[in-house]
């Protein structure tokens, strides 16, 4: 009964839990490795539970689907890169824990989603020319790093710059599922005491709240596999720059 109370208290109207189950459902698609549609679950979470609270929320649901994805596609990770990327995705982390709760959200969300789309039309560009080589300067790892770092502790606002990076890398579908499965396990894992013991956005009360979403997100993530095992690698390259694009969009005029 107490666990009843407990959700109660957060006061969602029948629409609002339709709308959290929908933005849960699409995370755990989401996860399964049909990338790019992050940004939209952002803009429901935020809605219904506002900007800072959702991203507490949304975190151990996060959790849960990276456990799944680490564990279908765990073969496929390309830890060479994963080793790259991290130190400067905690980097990123830290500072955004430093300034997260003075930075403008407008400001922030304006400045990603010029950076998202100015990425996006580089790699329409190479993607055009049929370009093999794949990027090895020091900036653009370290820097792609941080951002993705920055982002994901600031709003969960990661999946964009990420997917910018892995489809430079040219990685085939699988190996950039399971490689950005893991990649964000670790990180997330590495965000959770920020957000219980510094942010207070995870607490007993949205831990129960996320319980009752797991077969929700848990439908989701075995949907979104046996979809991903029809596209392409090509169609599944054209797709995560197709959506990464409008996610840029969507920030830009939210």
């Amino acid at each position: 009964m107490a666990y009843l109370d407990i959700l109660k208290s957060y006061n969602l109207s029948t629409v609002d839990w339709l709308f959290v189950g929908f933005a849960v459902f699409l995370l755990g698609i989401s996860k399964s490795g049909i990338k790019g549609i992050g940004i939209i679950i952002v803009v429901i979470m935020a809605f219904v539970f506002g900007e800072k609270a959702s991203t507490g929320i949304l975190l151990p649901q996060l959790i849960c689907a990276d456990i799944l994805a680490v564990t279908y596609y765990n073969s496929h990770a390309q830890w060479k890169y994963i080793k790259i990327l991290l130190p400067w995705m905690i980097i990123g982390v830290l500072v955004g824990v430093w300034i997260g709760n003075d930075i403008s959200e407008t400001l922030f969300k304006r400045l990603m989603a010029v950076i998202i789309l100015a990425s996006v039309v580089i790699m329409f560009v190479m993607e055009n020319r049929k370009s093999k080589q794949i990027p090895t300067n020091t900036w653009f790892s370290s820097g792609t790093g941080f951002l993705t770092g920055f982002t994901t502790m600031i709003g969960n606002l990661a999946g964009p710059i990420s997917n910018i990076y892995f489809l430079a890398m040219r990685f085939p579908k699988n190996e950039f599922i399971g490689t950005a499965a893991w990649l964000f396990f670790i990180i997330n894992v590495f965000k959770l005491p920020f957000h219980m013991f510094v942010w207070n956005t995870v607490s007993k009360e949205s831990l129960i709240l996320n319980a009752v979403l797991i077969p929700v997100v848990t439908t989701g993530f075995f949907l979104g596999v046996y979809i991903v095992k029809f596209i392409s690698n090509i169609n599944y390259r054209r797709f995560i720059l197709f959506v990464t694009a409008l996610g840029g969009i969507i920030m830009l005029f939210r």
